[in-house]
């Protein structure tokens, strides 16, 4: 389940889930944020996940909003569903928010996007393994913001997988090809 970046669309996040190697063995979806707006050059809908005005009640309400989605498309299942979150730029901290609710997680994938602050040890420890992207020029999500997410997730116990490529605020092919190898360690549990 994927968690697409700001002013993207989870259209955008389906094509980069796609893209991975081996996720056809996957069940893919992805989640447009509830905040939907015209990008102004192209009048395009996009989304975000939330503002400042009223955080609280969004994530809330986001949290509830992807729970019930993920309910939906597995509801038929009849084996319990290995799920992994993905999120990328403003939609990681959606996937941390999920991931640490679902109790079939069983890894995240993280590209561009710190923890969020509001999730402790305990919270952080429900998931087992997250697999930590950051391209070396990417001036948001800092050297600083990935070591500090790495400490706090190895502090909770998860096993973490980091990759830094050389580029910026983008989903690269590096990690693109990292994510299909986190994907297969996942598939051979």
């Amino acid at each position: 389940m994927g968690f697409h970046g700001y002013a993207e669309s989870a259209e955008t996040e389906f094509h980069r889930l796609q893209s991975i190697e081996g996720s056809h063995d996957w069940f893919i979806i992805a989640v447009q944020g509830l905040h939907r707006f015209y990008r102004r050059s192209t009048n395009e809908v996009v989304a975000s996940w939330m503002t400042r005005q009223d955080r609280e009640l969004a994530i809330s309400d986001n949290a509830a909003y992807a729970a019930a989605v993920l309910t939906a498309v597995t509801h038929n299942e009849t084996a319990s569903p290995r799920i992994v979150f993905s999120g990328f730029s403003q939609g990681v901290a959606m996937a941390y928010r999920c991931a640490v609710l679902d109790r079939r997680v069983r890894g995240l994938i993280s590209l561009g996007g710190d923890v969020p602050p509001e999730l402790d040890i305990a919270a952080l420890g429900r998931i087992p393994a997250v697999l930590l992207g950051r391209g070396d020029q990417d001036e948001w999500y800092t050297a600083e913001k990935l070591e500090s997410d790495k400490s706090r997730l190895l502090a909770a116990g998860v096993e973490v997988e980091v990759v830094t490529f050389n580029g910026g605020h983008e989903w690269s092919d590096t990690f693109r090809k990292a994510a299909s190898r986190f994907l297969k360690s996942l598939s051979d549990l």
